[in-house]
């Protein structure tokens, strides 16, 4: 679409009262929120795009959560008019972090919530079965993904999305942070049940990045996938009220 903004795949809109920024999964582009609605109660789901996949496959990928804050909030500044939440899961929780303390380093964050899904906290990590794996083991885990996403994963599109979530492995691996920025913005922790990759009891060094409150839902790694009720509820609560 001419004139789009190259991080988002629609328009956000202009009668939201709230949004979230919801950054994709290693390895993935924003079509992983394809099951999620485009808003709940007032408050606007927003998927991001990220550079070097799917329509931004041309464009360089950043090689540190840093670089891609930077990036980030300066693309989306426009749409951080009111008040705005960054959500993401596994390794995407350390970006949406980084976005966040870019966010109010900026001046951008009045008021923000920070939501982050199975991630331990930043000073707490690198961590993770991911990180250890090798091509053939990451290429299984992203047939489960694909397939539960409800797509065909293709020998073409497994070894693509291999050198995405390889390259997107190696930003992991080097956020080293062991004194993280502590954010005036709340922080809601999100844990599940029956995940086997971040225990939902590893994550409460959150709390030294913020005032954090911390929930488990029921259901295993990739049940975010689905957009749960229970997870739009705390996205709700988070910010509608704010929104208000």
């Amino acid at each position: 679409m001419k004139g789009m903004n190259p991080w988002l795949l629609r328009r956000p809109d202009p009668l939201a009262t709230a949004r979230i920024f919801c950054i994709p999964y290693a390895g993935t582009g924003a079509s992983m929120y394809n099951r999620w609605p485009s808003s709940i109660d007032g408050v606007e789901l927003v998927p991001v795009q990220l550079p070097g996949r799917a329509n931004r496959m041309r464009e360089k990928a950043p090689t540190t959560y840093e670089e891609l804050a930077v990036d980030l909030v300066a693309g989306l500044a426009p749409y951080l008019d009111r008040p705005y939440g960054f959500f993401g899961h596994c390794g995407s929780a350390l970006a949406a972090y980084q976005a966040a303390v870019q966010a109010e380093a900026t001046g951008l964050a009045v008021p923000g919530h920070l939501f982050v899904s199975s991630q331990v906290a930043p000073q707490d990590g690198p961590t993770g079965r991911f990180l250890e794996l090798d091509d053939d083991g990451l290429t299984d885990e992203l047939r489960i993904m694909i397939e539960e996403r409800g797509g065909n994963p293709t020998p073409d599109v497994l070894e693509l999305t291999l050198e995405i979530m390889r390259a997107d492995i190696e930003v992991n691996k080097r956020y080293v942070v062991p004194d993280p920025v502590r954010l005036t913005m709340p922080i809601t922790t999100i844990g599940w049940s029956e995940d086997r990759e971040v225990q939902h009891d590893t994550m409460s060094g959150w709390n030294r990045c913020g005032d954090t409150d911390h929930h488990v839902l029921p259901g295993a790694h990739y049940r975010f996938l689905d957009g749960p009720p229970e997870l739009f509820e705390l996205f709700a609560a988070g910010l509608g009220a704010k929104g208000a």
